[in-house]
């Protein structure tokens, strides 16, 4: 695979082409113990994964940790929920680019209000609601990477011949890691918009909460 073919670019929409995700459809309609939420995450997800035989979807120390951490409301009588597996696949696609901390301030208002029904609007119909823009959003991407890439072929044009591949290789890149940059700054000052908001929203519900008693 190398640039001047394009054979890199191909692989890399053909990619894009291949992401997919869990809908709760596919999930079993059924409480399942860990051993069969790993099994079933793994079968689901692996071919998301950079090196399938190798890296772990999901792990029993993981699920734990994330419980330990309160991105997971615990099992029931050691069963995991389609809730539960729902929650997991955020997990999963958020811990690629942000830490425990944040991906604990953006999923914990969601579990609070909307885990197991708690006000009315399902999780999983949020979960559809944010997943149903997926093709669109790849659409996108495939055309922005498609200008990355001609737009890197067109970088070291006076390089030596055996450098300009690597060299255009590289810009390509540090175009897309820019892009990845920028984002991940925006999400984590979302983030912190969102933290900032939940605190003062607590704060005034403790405040009312104190006058409602005193009264």
């Amino acid at each position: 695979m190398t640039l001047e073919t394009g054979d890199l670019l191909q692989s890399i929409l053909d990619s894009l082409d291949r992401i997919d995700y869990i809908r709760p459809d596919d999930i079993p309609d059924i409480e399942l113990y860990m051993d069969q939420v790993t099994t079933f995450m793994d079968s689901r997800l692996k071919n998301a994964a950079r090196n399938p035989e190798v890296d772990k979807i999901l792990t029993k120390t993981m699920i734990n940790n994330y419980a330990k951490n309160d991105l997971l409301p615990p099992p029931v009588r050691k069963k995991y929920s389609r809730e539960h597996m729902l929650l997991l696949i955020f997990i999963y696609y958020f811990k690629g680019i942000l830490s425990i901390s944040d991906i604990q301030t953006v999923l914990k208002p969601i579990t609070d209000r909307f885990f197991a029904g708690n006000e009315g609007l399902k999780l999983e119909t949020i979960y559809n609601e944010v997943f149903s823009l997926e093709r669109e959003e790849v659409e996108v991407m495939k055309q922005d990477v498609v200008r990355k890439y001609h737009k890197a072929q067109e970088t070291f044009s006076d390089a030596a011949t055996e450098d300009q591949e690597f060299l255009q290789t590289f810009s390509f890149i540090c175009m897309l890691s820019f892009d990845v940059y920028v984002k991940k700054m925006l999400i984590e000052k979302l983030i912190d918009s969102c933290s900032a908001k939940e605190t003062d929203t607590t704060e005034h519900r403790s405040r009312h909460s104190r006058s409602d008693k005193k009264q």
